[in-house]
Parts: C-alpha cells; sequence; structure tokens
C-alpha cells in the first residue's frame, strides 16, 4: 500500500442477514466521503462468504476466494452466519462451524494477528452501568489473532458413541506472544501522546507506585492454565523494561471479567490470548453501549501488502433481514476505523475517517433512543456530513 499514487482497493463482502444492509449505508457514506475529500478509493462487492453462496455452491466461497481478497488493500465485511429466520423451518442452516469458517480463514491467511476494539461510553448508546465514573471509561482492548486456542487442532474419537472423546489443543509461540505485547505498549504509548495533545491526560499507579500516562493490562489464567501464561507473564516482563513510562499490571480472566464491570475506567490497552480476548472485547462492546455500537478490526500491522478486515461486532439478525430496521450505527464507526487504518499511510483517508466517526458519534448523541429505520440512519449521517 505505500505507492500512494493508485487508489486504495476495498473488498466488500457483505455476508449474510442484515449484513447487505448494513452494508450498503457504509457504501453511500463512502461514496460521498469520495467526493467530498477527493479520496482515490475503490471497491468491489462480492456475492461470498454468505450462506446464500454456500446453497448455491455448497462451500462458504469459492477455491480461489483467498487469492481474489490478497488483490485488496482492506476487506469491509457485513456479518456471517444465518440460523434464521426462527419462523422458517426449511432454511438453508448450516453449523457455526461452517458458516463462521471465512472468519477463520481470513484472520489466519491474511496473518491478522490483531483484533482490535475500543471500548468507550457513547452519548446516546445505552448505558448499562449506573456509576458515574463509567463515563470516563477509555480502554483499547487487543486480542491475540492467530494463534492460543483458536488453532483448531485437535479432533473426536468414537464420535457419536457413549465413549466418545474429543481433544481440543491450544497452540502459543514466543514469537506471536512478543509481538502481540510489543503491539499493546506501542499503542498504550501512542495513546498517551494523543491525550496529552488534546489536554486530557490520564495516569495510572505502576507497581512501584509510580504515576505513569498509560497502562498495558495482561490478561492471562497462569493459576490454571500455567504454561502458556507463565510464558506470557515472562515475556510481557521482559518487554515492559523497553517501556519504561508505561505502566503493568496483570489480571486473571474471570478477575477482569469483574473489574470490566465494576471499575472499566482503571483500565488502558488491555492485552489478551485469542479466546479470552474474544469474551474480553464482547463484554467491552456492551460497556460502549452493546454490540450494536462497537466496531471491530483484525489488522496485519507488519505487512500492509496483507488486507486487514473490518467487521461489526453485531451478528447477522436474520430475523431482521429485509425489513430496513438493523441500525447501521456499528457498521459505519467500523468504516471510520477502517479509513483510520488506512490513513495511517494516506492521510486525507485518516481525515475522512475522523469525519464519519464524528458525524456517526453526534447522530448517535441526538438520535440514539429513537427507533429509525437503516435508511433513516443513513440519511441522517449523509446529511451530518453535507452530502445528499
Amino acid at each position: 500500500m505505500n505507492d500512494t499514487s493508485r487508489p486504495i482497493r476495498i473488498a466488500v463482502t457483505p455476508g449474510d442477514g442484515v449484513g447487505p444492509e448494513v452494508i450498503h449505508q457504509s457504501l453511500r457514506i463512502l461514496e460521498a466521503l469520495r467526493q467530498t475529500h477527493g479520496l482515490a478509493l475503490e471497491w468491489d462487492v462480492f456475492e461470498w462468504p454468505s450462506t446464500a453462496w454456500h446453497r448455491q455452491h455448497e462451500e462458504m466461497m469459492p477455491a480461489d476466494a483467498m487469492r481474489t481478497l490478497a488483490g485488496y488493500d482492506a476487506i469491509l465485511l457485513g456479518a456471517l452466519g444465518d440460523p434464521g429466520p426462527s419462523r422458517n423451518p426449511h432454511h438453508h442452516v448450516l453449523s457455526d462451524s461452517v458458516s463462521l469458517s471465512p472468519l477463520l480463514q481470513m484472520r489466519k491467511g491474511f496473518d491478522q494477528w490483531v483484533c482490535e476494539r475500543p471500548a468507550h461510553q457513547l452519548s446516546g448508546a445505552r448505558q448499562y452501568l449506573a456509576d458515574p465514573r463509567a463515563a470516563d471509561t477509555d480502554m483499547l482492548v487487543i486480542r491475540e489473532n492467530s494463534e492460543g486456542e483458536y488453532v483448531g487442532q485437535g479432533g473426536r474419537l468414537r464420535q457419536g458413541r457413549p465413549g466418545e472423546i474429543a481433544t481440543q489443543t491450544e497452540i502459543f509461540t514466543r514469537f506471536a506472544t512478543e509481538r502481540i505485547i510489543r503491539f499493546g505498549f506501542e499503542r498504550a504509548r501512542k495513546r498517551a501522546g494523543e491525550r496529552r495533545d488534546a489536554g486530557n491526560p490520564r495516569t495510572f499507579e505502576n507497581p512501584d507506585g509510580e504515576e505513569l500516562e498509560s497502562q498495558v493490562c495482561l490478561i492471562t489464567k497462569r493459576n490454571a492454565l500455567r504454561h502458556w501464561g507463565d510464558m506470557y507473564t515472562e515475556v510481557f516482563a521482559e518487554i515492559a523494561r523497553d517501556y519504561p513510562d508505561v505502566a503493568t499490571h496483570h489480571e486473571l480472566v474471570d478477575a477482569a471479567c469483574m473489574k470490566f464491570v465494576q471499575a472499566p475506567w482503571a483500565f488502558d490497552v488491555v492485552v489478551a490470548s485469542n479466546l479470552q480476548g474474544d469474551i474480553l472485547t464482547d463484554l467491552a462492546a456492551v460497556i460502549s453501549g452493546g454490540l450494536g455500537v462497537a466496531p471491530s478490526c483484525n489488522l496485519n500491522p507488519d505487512d500492509r501488502s496483507q488486507p486487514s478486515m473490518f467487521e461489526p461486532t453485531h451478528g447477522s439478525a436474520p430475523d431482521i433481514a429485509g425489513d430496513n430496521k438493523a441500525d447501521p450505527t456499528a457498521m459505519l464507526f467500523t468504516t471510520a476505523r477502517m479509513l483510520d487504518w488506512l490513513g495511517e499511510e494516506r492521510p486525507e483517508l485518516a481525515r475522512a475517517g475522523e469525519a464519519l466517526y464524528g458525524a456517526v458519534a453526534a447522530d448517535l448523541a441526538e438520535h440514539g433512543h429513537q427507533e429509525r429505520t437503516t435508511d433513516a440512519v443513513g440519511d441522517a449521517i449523509l446529511a451530518e456530513l453535507g452530502g445528499h
């Protein structure tokens, strides 16, 4: 993506359920941003991966899909998985292991080793925590996305019989552990600088009592899963020595779940394994106001020639698919995050992403408690941006 003379190319994969509807709003707004900001931006829309494609071809996406997607700078995905609607008993139903498998294929195939999800309370979004200090929540949860509990190693012996045995192997490497933890420290340092520049610094207490401007909290279950937990802990301590300006903290995953609810404002950057991060990122999304406002980014920071993938955290909501009821807010926040990521090398994209984020946040603050159609939300964002 270093050649700034060529257009940025986005592969758009609407997917299942309400995915096509919320993606449609993103494309309307991307078109408006392309015009108003003069963006060198192109996109192609693919029918796959999707349950509809599987119904016709008995596969979620073509055999050459990964090769096709490799030619793009980013992937913008709507939603996958279509278990309904429940009122239709003849619906083409797939197991999660089939319908969601393209997510794992893309994450692993393009080495999207970081899953990054921000969490802070949004004005207008539903607030689940009564404590007024929750308004100060501003955390970034970073999930290791390439290995760990989701490597898919294992099997089933004597399947369906009384003596069946199932094994599921977790794999953790020092290489992946080092890069995800170091990424967390880099993000913490960057966030501290941004808060300082905005005149809104924060402080976190280091174990030695020193007050520092950022923090990384490592999540493990090292009391029970001690082999990889100890490796995470040792690598964390080694890397922390390179970042004396960043406070460090550790939580067991069960304690972290409680403290995310009790005191989410106490966290800054949180680094966790694949499974534990998967759970914590959904919990963090609820703190922000629910999955309906939460974006998600699957990133490959090491190799920009590989596409990163951007998806909202919500599901496909098949019971309301096609009814113009789906809230596209999470999809639009996700689109803004995509532009921000691409804008690290193309500043005009970052400016467009900032404008989109601001417009969506303003619309949510004003209309978040109203029930509106999908199109109405898109129309309002376009008006906020000065489009039509």
